[in-house]
């Protein structure tokens, strides 16, 4: 296939995922799990070469300068094959969701009336760094019935074609068209513009990347999207917190890893706690090389704090810099995550039941959490088997997006000869 003419090459997948949808939405589940099995121990298999292409990858990202953030996320190592692998592996033992019924009623005529959940049909996922994308995506929605048009950065394009090449073997062993799944073979940037007007093959865009990106594809794309612009998560350590366990929360929030959508950028602690736990707490993250930025309050315990602007409480950091503000207390914390946050993940650590239901209630975010890490806002942690990314959407899928989030409902009306009056 020409893949200079990037117009004609585009249409060309199109045209083939389309084709590809119609048989893989009446495949059934065991033919799915068993392409899901099999390029699971493709992945496996071939870790070594995975490796080599990745170092491919990373030779050049570091010789074009990327940031480190970037450098970490396309960075593929042994145990990121193996989360590849176990990935699959957990969307081929959960439910299929295709063809499920659920709410059947009768009406007074007669008729049952119900839902029966649909795959989408093509789904194109534009997403930069992140080798991992292409096992998740491509097993979730094979899974969910759907095709696939899968487009990765430039800088991740050894990686992404190795992990495609065990996606296409799994799909052949298991008898399913090997265009079920396509992972675009140019770097071209017009492949984008071209994946996301092209309405007449793709039912749905995701793209999974920087705000950047994401802008622009909401912008242009003549398609649905299902997106989020901004990780802008919080933690709000309440009065009422256990001491150690927050001081823990607060360490793995921000420095379990630095350049995620779920990792802490703001940290709310109330002023009945500030004293006696920002010392300690700064301390580890002084020492683990973490800028702090804080308010005059936060400043005032920790002189070192450098002085946070208006725009930090807005910023998605995606390094090793945290802005710390002190509250006085549940009310001023919403408030706060209200209007900087960007409806992601926000957590509570509190030992007061009633505040931390009012927390999980009034904080509209796609994840709310009390008492535990925003890390844990992921589509593997929460049993989905992987996700396909995180959407902070109102309409259709909202969170970690997994399945489900693949798939629609479509009314089915069950008669025995009925007729309207």
């Amino acid at each position: 296939m020409d893949i200079t003419d990037i117009k004609s090459y585009m249409q060309s997948v199109g045209q083939e995922a389309r084709t590809a949808s119609r048989l893989v939405a009446k495949a059934d589940t065991a033919a799915k799990n068993h392409a899901l099995t099999a390029m699971a121990n493709a992945i496996r298999r071939d870790e070594l070469l995975l490796l080599a292409a990745n170092a491919k990858d990373l030779e050049n990202a570091r010789a074009k300068g990327l940031e480190a953030s970037m450098i970490d996320r396309l960075t593929l190592s042994a145990k990121g094959i193996v989360t590849m692998v176990e990935g699959l592996l957990q969307i081929a033992a959960l439910a299929d969701p295709v063809g499920k019924i659920s709410g059947l009623s009768y009406r007074p005529s007669g008729i049952q009336v119900g839902k029966m959940r649909v795959p989408l049909g093509v789904i194109g996922i534009i997403y930069e760094a992140r080798p991992n994308v292409t096992a998740d995506a491509a097993g979730l929605c094979l899974k969910a019935g759907n095709a696939a048009i899968l487009r990765g950065g430039s800088e991740a394009i050894h990686s992404n074609q190795a992990i495609a090449a065990c996606v296409k073997e799994g799909l052949r062993l298991a008898g399913l068209p090997e265009t079920a799944v396509q992972v675009i073979e140019t770097t071209d940037r017009a492949a984008v513009g071209e994946l996301i007007t092209m309405k007449d093959f793709v039912d749905v865009i995701v793209p999974r990347g920087g705000k950047g990106l994401i802008e622009r594809i909401a912008n242009e794309a003549r398609i649905p999207v299902i997106k989020h612009l901004d990780g802008v998560c919080h933690v709000y350590i309440d009065d009422q917190a256990d001491f150690d366990k927050a001081v823990k929360i607060a360490d793995n929030a921000k420095t379990q890893r630095y350049g995620t959508c779920n990792t802490m950028e703001t940290l709310l602690i109330h002023e009945g706690i500030a004293q006696r736990i920002l010392p300690p707490l700064c301390k580890i993250y002084f020492d683990k090389g973490v800028e702090l930025r804080g308010d005059a309050v936060a400043r005032s315990i920790i002189p070192q704090m450098h002085e946070a602007t208006e725009q930090d409480w807005y910023e998605e950091y995606l390094a090793p810099v945290l802005s710390i503000r002190i509250v006085d207390g549940l009310d001023q914390a919403i408030d706060h995550i209200t209007q900087y946050g960007s409806q992601h993940t926000d957590a509570i650590v509190t030992e007061n039941y009633s505040r931390a239901r009012r927390f999980l209630r009034e904080v509209d975010s796609s994840s709310v959490m009390v008492n535990t890490t925003t890390r844990f806002a992921d589509g593997f942690e929460y049993g989905l088997g992987a996700e396909i990314g995180i959407s902070t959407d109102k309409i259709h899928a909202r969170g970690p997006v997994g399945l489900e989030g693949l798939t629609s409902q479509k009314f089915i009306v069950l008669g025995d000869g009925q007729l309207r009056q």
